[in-house]
């Protein structure tokens, strides 16, 4: 018995030393990964006076509250690499590498140069994936602080064509900071899509503005504004289109069938309608006869109802729909009917 015991603890005291050697094997074999396109960013300041952005080290220098490197080399146990690996080819390896000015201690305007390594190095996010940082490049990155004051800049809304006016900008000028060695030529402006532009005529539309702090470099500004647009000279008016209504056929029933209108059906309700459409797209709708169509469906023929009810549509110049010059001002009129065979005509009958 006890010699039974005393190969059970041998062979426990074998599996826990080939267990710590596989262990130690693992962390013995380090492996290399290299991660391309690394995206920092610079973390906004806590104090709204100080403004902190790269300065890009190209052939055409550029301003940019981000940089992308272009690889950061990781080192650590294969079994860490291969995890990190498996979250980048899933695309659910999110770095958010941050610069933070206060814990770079930029607090005055200055420019100064990062230790890209030494910033990744000490990156939590980083630390997060068990793995050290060897490499990188570009090794060094320029970072400058500029000063910003707070001064009333006049707000505006641009990329309008030159017929359409604004009528109001709710509130009109806005305190922001800004470079104060240049801050009484700067201007807070909105841009306007082709379809707000169009929803601004009839009611006002609420945009975020942005300012150009230096050239080519914009931000947001946290204010809204409220935007109205004059009426255009070809904006939509309501008007009363006589409409003739039409029967579309398919080739299977054309000459074959005819529309029968029941005898207590009412063409008043159908006389006309209502549209909104700028003056000369409304003229081509009144010529396009017909204004309404029904379309005949080949089921209709084995319809077992006496009376089938089905919308007519509209039959609008596709041109002014496509521009945005006519629509509906009425829900299409309901058309009640029922088809009846046409009897073919017999062939004369020979001599």
């Amino acid at each position: 018995m006890r010699i039974e015991k005393h190969k059970f603890g041998k062979v426990s005291i074998v599996v826990f030393l080939t267990a710590l050697i596989w262990v130690w094997a693992d962390l013995a074999q380090d492996e290399v990964l290299t991660l391309p396109d690394v995206v920092v960013e610079v973390a906004k300041s806590s104090d709204p006076s100080l403004w902190v952005y790269f300065v890009a080290e190209q052939k055409e220098p550029g301003l940019q509250t981000s940089v992308t490197l272009d690889s950061v080399v990781l080192k650590g146990p294969a079994s860490r690499v291969a995890e990190v690996k498996r979250l980048k080819n899933k695309g659910a390896l999110d770095l958010n590498l941050f610069v933070t000015p206060e814990r770079e201690g930029m607090a005055k305007a200055d420019t100064r140069t990062l230790d890209v390594l030494e910033f990744l190095k000490r990156s939590d996010e980083l630390r997060r994936l068990g793995l050290t940082v060897e490499e990188c490049e570009p090794k060094q990155l320029t970072l400058r602080v500029q000063e910003l004051v707070k001064t009333l800049v006049a707000v505006e809304c641009v990329g309008l064509d030159a017929s359409v006016q604004v009528k109001s900008l709710v509130p009109d000028t806005i305190e922001v900071f800004v470079p104060k060695d240049d801050a009484g030529i700067h201007k807070a402006t909105i841009r306007l899509s082709p379809d707000e532009q169009t929803r601004a005529r009839t009611a006002a539309v609420e945009k975020t503005p942005s300012i150009e702090l230096v050239p080519g470099l914009r931000q947001d500004i946290a204010t809204k504004i409220s935007v109205t647009l004059a009426p255009a000279e070809n904006a939509l008016v309501d008007d009363r289109v006589n409409a003739v209504l039409g029967f579309c056929f398919s080739l299977n029933m054309q000459g074959k069938y005819r529309v029968v209108l029941p005898a207590d059906d009412d063409p008043t309700t159908r006389a006309y309608v209502m549209v909104q459409a700028t003056p000369q797209a409304r003229d081509l709708y009144a010529k396009a006869s017909p204004q309404l169509i029904l379309y005949i469906r080949d089921e209709d023929r084995q319809a077992t109802e006496p009376v089938i009810s089905r919308e007519a549509v509209f039959n609008f110049p596709q041109d002014s729909v496509r521009a945005g010059e006519i629509r509906p001002n009425q829900t299409a009129p309901t058309v009640r009917f029922r088809l009846e065979a046409i009897a073919e005509k017999s062939a004369p009958a020979g001599p």
